[in-house]
């Protein structure tokens, strides 16, 4: 299997399978004498962590972060982060019933299909479970940008209920089980979510993650836009079926002169933008705008009311999955989502100082 790596000069390679001993990540591209210790990326793998509320997967994992290599005396030497994650608290034997059993929705059918074998226990290398390695690489990214840079994601929709964005509380997010911007909506997901794991389903939802302090000039014209890295990042994520940048498909509902937006001279004689209708990218590069992605996510497909399916033998059955899973895969997927952020904004700057120094950026 290839294509396990992300990234330009700064490249990540993420390792390790949902029921295997660990896995982790390889992060090579960072430059040399950076502050970097377990301290700086366990807070992010917290956030992820399941089992923190009766939203997500009762797996009890501590996500506990060893780094392996690249650090010496608390600096990065320049030389490849190995970051290592155990997997303590696995339960094979609850996916014993679909080792011959599709599960739709899954990625099981078309990993058969293409390799001729597939890790049954909990989806292997297509679980959700891998994206605690990419969380681990991200906040190596966060140290590359430093803190004038500030990447926060949030749920704006879960199972179709919108939050009021007059009623957006910063505050808030970090305050629910939901990473909510908005109490009053955290309170109605809670009740539609706790009926539909009751009714053995799962719910979808929408996440935003924005990324401020971006300086201008990040992206290139056009095979490497901004916005494409971003949403091919984006979309690597799990259960992830579409990607906004700025409006998104709202903006092919406007016209021309509502969508444009307008600049003028600031008091220091930088423009200044009177709206961010483009998500802080215009013709692939950054505007020194907030970045603004939103994604996507569909149900989780491991549910228990059963769905029509086949078996590897071709044999018609209904399957539903036992264990330990998600009822909104979304509420987990927003430190996953700041992470894709930081590493792609993380590989640009770097490329950016390398082709344009005089920038400073």
């Amino acid at each position: 299997m290839s294509w396990n790596s992300f990234g330009h000069l700064l490249r990540f390679t993420t390792w390790g399978e949902s029921h295997g001993p660990a896995l982790g990540a390889v992060v090579d591209g960072c430059p040399p004498g950076l502050p970097l210790s377990e301290a700086h990326i366990q807070p992010f793998l917290d956030k992820r962590r399941p089992g923190q509320s009766r939203f997500t997967t009762q797996r009890q994992e501590p996500d506990q972060v060893r780094i392996l290599s690249g650090v010496f005396e608390g600096r990065t030497t320049g030389t490849p982060i190995s970051l290592l994650i155990e997997n303590t608290d696995q339960r094979s034997k609850d996916y014993g019933d679909i080792a011959e059993r599709y599960r739709p929705g899954h990625a099981d059918y078309t990993y058969d299909a293409k390799y001729g074998i597939r890790d049954y226990r909990g989806g292997g290398r297509s679980s959700a479970r891998e994206t605690a390695a990419r969380v681990a690489a991200g906040a190596v990214a966060r140290v590359i940008l430093g803190e004038s840079i500030r990447i926060r994601g949030y749920l704006v929709e879960l199972g179709g209920e919108a939050i009021d964005r007059t009623r957006f509380d910063d505050a808030a997010i970090d305050a629910n089980p939901f990473f909510c911007p908005d109490p009053a909506a955290a309170d109605r997901w809670a009740t539609a979510l706790d009926a539909a794991r009751k009714d053995g389903s799962s719910l979808g939802a929408v996440v935003e993650v924005v990324a401020t302090g971006v300086p201008v000039g990040l992206g290139a014209p056009l095979y490497a836009k901004l916005d494409q890295e971003l949403a091919s990042a984006m979309m690597s994520i799990n259960a992830v079926k579409g990607v906004e940048i700025g409006d998104g498909f709202a903006a092919a509902r406007l016209r021309g002169e509502d969508n444009a937006d307008p600049m003028r001279l600031g008091a220091d004689g930088r423009p200044v933008f009177l709206s961010n209708h483009a998500g802080g990218i215009l013709g692939g590069i950054s505007t020194g705008q907030d970045v603004i992605v939103r994604l996507a996510i569909k149900p989780t497909s491991s549910i228990l009311t059963p769905v029509p399916s086949i078996t590897r033998a071709g044999a018609e059955v209904d399957v539903l999955t036992k264990g330990r899973h998600d009822p909104c895969v979304g509420i987990r997927a927003a430190p996953v989502a700041e992470a894709m952020m930081a590493l792609v904004l993380a590989d640009q700057l770097l490329l950016d100082r390398a082709q344009c120094p005089r920038n400073g950026s």
